[in-house]
């Protein structure tokens, strides 16, 4: 890097100072609690399941490309065109109409979370690394996660409630959203500027990505992030159509989006003051022991959403987001420990990618399992989350056997 290190590490500073706002506007997601009931209304529940699909599989094309070109290119260009592509999505769906529509906006959606995987939480290591700060990472991860967990409450909350009036606002306020971002993003500044792509820089990018997939520590912290992604992403998907369900049993489904959007909300509250004690919980148990118990979190909810139909459960949802504030912020940090700076985002672009994969291949199996009409049934909500809740226990058991293996204490 060209310049001197006083301005290196000023830059590197100002990129710590802004990360939590990153993180803030980035979260701001006001059609959170309500987009399914949207796709329902403008098209069905099997649509609304294939377009959440459609998500996926567009985040999973550019999600190794996303990191590549991050590792290569640079952060904080990758970032602005994440920042971008969310505006522009927000923009369709305030203005547009029909499948194909909406399956761009979803594309465009997959795109931003593709170009932001990885490479968010590289511009904050390497801005720490630049300024000596490499061990902080963990805490600014974590209070990174509840500036996001505080913006997607706000969001949820407000969401709903604008969504009453119209079931576009959300998206047309996530455009205010969008635009601040974009502008958040363009005060980063790349720690790795200078990084001219060369043949033997593609040669060092790829042997660099082989030494980290000789790493037990990283194949398991993969796998558990695989399994994470999935179970956490069910109650997500199939939260909303549950939650008309058993409004409708006590007459109150007309009240589904700001009921929704409460839920959501309160998801988040809930994980930010969960967070607190997460640091306590890992250094009196260990790092293993608190990511295998915020796995068994998530199943144990599936599992309740199943068996339990009445409005009662919706209480269950509020607990979706505590094994994430359990978990995400020292997964992350812990990686980082072990990546080298030349593949860092590209492995983490992969391990998101395989999380994708399982996710997205998971739901398209649901879609033959939903007739094509306006509204899930219970029964077939039910089959559905009791199939994932099963596949979470055989993956927990199997994770919880190779643990050792992985000696995930830093030495």
């Amino acid at each position: 890097m060209s310049n001197s290190y006083p301005q290196v590490q000023a830059a590197a500073r100002r990129n710590v100072r802004l990360y939590p706002w990153y993180s803030f506007l980035r979260n701001l997601l006001f059609w959170q609690a309500t987009w399914f009931l949207f796709f329902q209304n403008h098209l069905s529940a099997a649509e609304a399941i294939l377009l959440y699909a459609i998500y996926d599989v567009a985040t999973t094309v550019l999600e190794v490309p996303s990191g590549y070109m991050s590792d290569r290119l640079g952060r904080r260009s990758t970032l602005i065109l994440s920042a971008t592509a969310t505006l522009l999505a927000a923009i369709l769906f305030s203005m547009g109409s029909g499948l194909a529509v909406f399956a761009l906006g979803q594309i465009l959606l997959g795109a931003a979370t593709s170009f932001a995987s990885g490479t968010d939480s590289a511009v904050l290591f390497e801005s720490l690394k630049a300024d000596n700060r490499s061990a902080e990472v963990e805490a600014q991860e974590m209070r990174a996660w509840r500036f996001g967990f505080v913006a997607l409450a706000l969001s949820a909350a407000s969401g709903g409630a604008l969504a009453l009036l119209w079931d576009r606002l959300p998206f047309v306020a996530s455009i205010g959203a969008g635009s601040a971002l974009l502008c958040v993003t363009y005060l980063f500044q790349d720690m790795r500027r200078g990084t001219v792509p060369t043949e033997q820089g593609e040669i060092a990018l790829f042997r660099s990505l082989k030494r980290a997939f000789c790493k037990p520590v990283l194949l398991w912290l993969g796998a558990l992030s695989v399994a994470m992604y999935v179970a956490s992403h069910v109650p997500y998907v199939f939260g909303q159509p549950f939650i008309l369900l058993t409004l409708e049993r006590v007459g109150l489904q007309s009240e589904a989006p700001l009921i929704s959007g409460l839920v959501a909300a309160t998801m988040m509250v809930l994980s930010v003051a969960a967070s607190w004690g997460a640091v306590r919980l890992r250094r009196g148990f260990g790092l293993a022991p608190t990511l295998l118990f915020a796995l068994a979190l998530q199943i144990g909810l599936i599992a309740g959403l199943a068996w339990i139909g009445h409005v009662a459960a919706i209480g269950l949802l509020l607990t979706r987001m505590i094994p994430d504030s359990l978990s995400r912020p020292f997964i992350l940090a812990r990686a980082q420990l072990d990546l080298e700076d030349e593949s860092r985002a590209t492995f983490l672009s992969i391990k998101s990618l395989a999380g994708r994969l399982a996710f997205a291949g998971s739901l398209w199996t649901t879609t033959l399992m939903v007739a094509a009409q306006s509204t899930m049934t219970q029964a077939e909500i039910r089959l559905v989350l009791s199939g994932y809740a099963l596949g979470g226990v055989l993956v927990w058991l199997g994770l919880a056997v190779l643990v050792r293996r992985a000696r995930l204490e830093p030495r």
